[in-house]
């Protein structure tokens, strides 16, 4: 009986001591947080907006070369905030990746998420370089005083894909209406030399995108930015809001109002076509006197949308 009543004190120490193990805090298991998704909208002050692109690179996958894009534009932007981020995707790498992946970076560093916007593109002029990054973030002195000018240039065709890009892409700059703008991008139909760019606008951070991998025709298309005092675009608002990408119009201007902007107040807009077919049908459905890039690309995010757009506005309140 002894023996018993011991045993049975035995298994009922055993028993609680196992509970007391399985109440430890330390032995529950955590999940961790999934990364928050970058916001729909983000907001700059334009009199303090910086443009960069980060350089190319050919190391490793998609995942690696966006967090290390990324590292370096915030090396150089000194802990400043960013507010927008525009990624062009090029290799079979999944673009839906690259907005997860600024998240988790800038959480990381303990940084506000800025708005992202992201497109497939053709090629970049790197071999094995599957994306560039385009960054608007906040100086922390006035660097625009007079504002800024959003400019598109005209679009420059050939009938012939494999023709020489240069005469093209010359083209494509000389109809720019700025003279020291502090971004450009170009979109050609093949990759070309980058020098015509950095040599006739030597101060300007500079981006050179290959639209598609088999384009039906040759073209070149350039935009740019400049400071507010060299054009009739001048932008002298207070506050700019960037938008990520959309499948939609309507969901465009409905994140607009929700960040005290609207459809008459956008300074620029760009949209991504998967066609030209459907490139022809954007200007009826977006009547605008603001600057309007409708470039096709190779894919956007969404595998049901045959275009997305993003757009920069001027705040109204």
């Amino acid at each position: 009986m002894r023996y018993r009543r011991t045993l049975i004190g035995f298994v009922l120490l055993a028993a609680a001591l196992s509970a007391a193990k399985k109440k430890n805090p330390d032995d529950i298991t955590q999940t961790l947080e999934l990364p928050k998704d970058p916001p729909a909208v983000a907001v700059g002050e334009a009199r303090r907006l910086v443009f960069r692109v980060s350089a190319l690179s050919g190391k490793g996958l998609l995942s690696q070369q966006t967090r290390d894009a990324l590292h370096s534009l915030l090396r150089e932007s000194s802990g400043a905030p960013v507010v927008h981020i525009r990624a062009f995707v090029a290799g079979n790498g999944d673009v839906r990746r690259v907005p997860q992946i600024v998240s988790e970076v800038f959480t990381e560093k303990k940084q506000p998420l800025p708005s992202v916007s992201v497109v497939l593109a053709g090629g970049l002029p790197l071999d094995n370089a599957q994306v560039v990054l385009e960054s608007v973030s906040e100086s922390r002195r006035e660097v625009n005083p007079a504002g800024l000018a959003f400019v598109a240039g005209e679009t420059q065709t050939g009938p012939d894909p494999t023709a020489p890009m240069r005469p093209l892409l010359d083209r494509a700059l000389a109809s720019l209406s700025v003279r020291n703008p502090l971004m450009v991008t170009c979109f050609v139909s093949a990759i070309t030399d980058s020098s015509a760019i950095s040599a006739r606008f030597p101060g300007a951070a500079i981006d050179l995108v290959q639209t598609q991998r088999a384009p039906y025709q040759a073209s070149a298309e350039c935009e740019a930015v400049g400071r507010g005092s060299q054009g009739t675009s001048q932008i002298t608002a207070a506050k700019l809001a960037f938008t990520g990408t959309r499948t939609a119009f309507q969901r465009l201007d409905r994140d607009l109002n929700e960040a005290g902007a609207d459809a008459a107040s956008v300074v620029m807009t760009n949209v991504y076509p998967l066609s030209q077919p459907i490139a022809r049908t954007i200007p009826g459905l977006r009547p605008t006197t603001a600057p309007m890039a409708v470039i096709p690309f190779e894919g956007i995010a969404s595998m049901d949308a045959t275009f997305a757009v993003d757009a920069v506005a001027a705040l109204l309140r």
